[in-house]
């Protein structure tokens, strides 16, 4: 294998060290997949990205994400993360929208230069599928959780925008700090389930100007808790729309994650009916950390 440059990035960050970590792999289509599973079991992120070219195919560069433990068709911090790598170390000058090239379909990523420091980058994802609901009984073991714990005003339930979760309301802060995994219960519950991984929120928050704040578990994929998840806060804000949690036919928030494992991070959701579907795109800013090579 050739030496390769890498570039490390916070995603959904304020300031550096905070947001979800990401390493960047440019000029990555010779790698096997093999490869690029043990380059990101190796950096051990939550993910890593491989951009395969420096040119763009359809109009859009080819990507690949790994987890730990396997690939993914799509994530949320990956993809914006790419992008502004992309942004700023390809292409090197201001575009207002980048695509990527994904196993899911092709994701476009919007610039909004407008802000102090770093651009506000944007996503839209898939149209959402609400699938199956789920019992609260189900739920409680799995996360050590009173059944007093949950806001049964709303389901809980399997939500895909591109990567399926199960969304589960709880009804304060302390509840949401308070919980703790059962692996066990944990495996055994999504073996019943086409989501893998848990999304946990409150309206409760650290911050005044954040309107929720949120939790994920995935271990099933080596994340036993993620910092920031855009993949996820995209089911959540299809979610908060199709349940009028905020009694509104629009969702324009901004929503807290990572403050349990010391990774405070921030993520803007917005969600609107539009032809019949509802429309989610997720935002967040990006700050490079550092850059090295792959020997």
């Amino acid at each position: 294998m050739e030496s390769l440059i890498f570039y490390i990035v916070d995603v959904f960050a304020e300031t550096k060290y905070t947001g979800n970590q990401l390493a960047v792999i440019l000029n990555a289509g010779t790698l096997t997949s093999r490869q690029m599973q043990a380059i990101a079991k190796e950096i051990n992120y939550s993910e890593t990205t491989f951009i395969l070219s420096n040119q763009p195919h359809s109009s859009g560069y080819p990507v690949r994400i790994f987890t730990p433990e396997t690939e993914l068709p799509f994530a949320g911090h990956p993809t914006l993360g790419t992008a502004y790598i992309i942004q700023q170390k390809i292409i090197q000058k201001r575009a207002p929208e980048i695509i990527l090239n994904l196993p899911i379909g092709q994701i476009p990523v919007n610039f909004d230069y407008d802000q102090p420091h770093f651009p506000l980058l944007w996503m839209e994802q898939q149209p959402p599928k609400f699938k199956q609901i789920i019992s609260a009984d189900s739920i409680t073991n799995v996360l050590n959780l009173d059944i007093d714990s949950i806001d049964t005003r709303f389901p809980i339930q399997e939500v895909s925008t591109g990567i399926p979760f199960i969304i589960i309301p709880l009804k304060n802060q302390a509840a949401l700090k308070s919980i703790k995994v059962n692996r066990d219960k944990y495996f055994e519950l999504i073996t019943t389930t086409e989501a893998k991984c848990i999304l946990a929120f409150c309206s409760q928050t650290h911050h005044p100007e954040n309107q929720l704040q949120v939790r994920v578990f995935c271990d099933y994929l080596g994340i036993p808790e993620d910092p920031a998840t855009g993949s996820a806060n995209g089911c959540l804000a299809a979610y908060l729309l199709h349940n009028s949690y905020f009694g509104s036919d629009t969702v324009d928030i901004s929503v807290e994650q990572g403050y349990e494992i010391g990774r405070p991070s921030r993520l803007h959701l917005k969600a609107l009916y539009r032809e019949k579907q509802i429309q989610v795109k997720v935002g967040g800013k990006v700050i490079p950390i550092a850059q090295g090579e792959l020997l």
